[in-house]
């Protein structure tokens, strides 16, 4: 097997002019004692064989062959370790596809159970839908049934009781009949009844009606006598009022009269106070021009301004109070005069 590129590649490693001559320049090569190294005898098996006992004394060209040559079975052996590990990647690579092409059929097989599963779920849930409707169904038509059959008894019941009822009022018919053949203008029975009812709720609609009459008579009188009792109670109340309203009209007069005073009074304060405001604006006024003669600047406010000159003027006396104490600070004292 031919050496690796790696040892002759490196830098460093470049062979010396002994290796390079090959096997025909060992003749200028001597061993110690004086003796000649041979092909034939440096390559029986592919490697020289050197005396255990000379080995300390070998040349460094035979080292280096020698060192040589264990690369190269390094090399082989390396190789044939790279071949088998290539081999066993080939392997790996292939159980790997083995093992997705079995992973894609199980999730393939798992979709179509999920699928199958679904669908059965889907059938069992139509199946239990169908079952629990035909239980309402069922449940609903007992309770119409049940229904049904209470309405029966009840109309079996009513059916009882309107024949006992003509059975008792057979006698009251038989009598009617009777009436009717004395009363020609009558037909049958019927219009008998009609005419005796509309009579009997003429009648009960007049005694209503005279019911509430004498009612409305009742409240009328009642309302009449309250009536009285308030115009009674209402002029004692008007006369009391009177009093009341008289006292009150006096108490206005009076509290009329000592609010004129108080009036008058306020008028002559305001008065005295918009006396003193027009000349404190006109001091405020002449202070606010003197300030802007000072500054030679003309005036930006206007005359009613009045807290707007106070506040340029309260600046002013700020501003003059600021220099007259760092005038004051920058003065030497007399003890640090010479």
């Amino acid at each position: 097997m031919a050496p690796s590129p790696k040892l002759y590649g490196q830098k460093g490693a470049q062979p010396s002019a002994p290796e390079r001559t090959g096997h025909g320049d060992l003749g200028a090569l001597r061993l110690p004692g004086g003796e000649r190294p041979t092909a034939k005898a440096g390559v029986a098996s592919g490697s020289w064989k050197i005396p255990e006992h000379n080995v300390d004394r070998l040349p460094p060209v035979l080292r280096l062959l020698e060192k040589k040559q264990e690369l190269m079975d390094a090399d082989r052996d390396l190789q044939a370790q790279k071949e088998v590990s290539q081999a066993m990647t080939a392997a790996q690579k292939q159980r790997w596809e083995q093992l997705e092409q079995k992973e894609r059929e199980l999730k393939g097989s798992f979709v179509h159970f999920d699928k199958f599963l679904q669908d059965t779920e889907a059938r069992r849930s139509r199946a239990l839908q169908r079952a629990a409707e035909e239980r309402l169904q069922a449940s609903r038509q007992e309770a119409e049934a049940q229904r049904l059959r209470i309405q029966l008894e009840e109309l079996q019941r009513e059916r009882a009781r309107l024949q006992r009822r003509l059975e008792r009022l057979e006698p009251c018919a038989r009598l009617l009949g009777q009436v009717l053949e004395l009363l020609p203008e009558f037909q049958d029975v019927p219009e008998l009844v009609a005419r005796f009812d509309g009579l009997a709720d003429m009648q009960a609609a007049l005694r209503l009606t005279e019911r509430q009459l004498q009612a409305e008579l009742e409240e009328a009188r009642a309302r009449l006598q309250r009536l009285r009792d308030a115009g009674q109670d209402e002029l004692l109340g008007q006369s009391q009022r009177r009093a009341q309203l008289l006292e009150r009209l006096e108490a206005a007069r009076e509290r009329t009269l000592r609010w004129e005073s108080k009036w008058i009074q306020i008028q002559n304060t305001a008065a005295e106070k918009t006396l003193v405001l027009g000349r404190s604006r006109m001091a405020v006024l002449n202070l606010f021009q003197l300030v802007c003669q000072h500054k030679a600047q003309p005036p930006t406010l206007a005359i009613e301004d009045t807290e707007g000159q106070l506040e340029q003027v309260k600046l002013f006396i700020l501003d003059l109070s600021a220099m007259l104490a760092s005038l004051r600070q920058a003065e030497p004292t007399p003890a640090s005069q010479p």
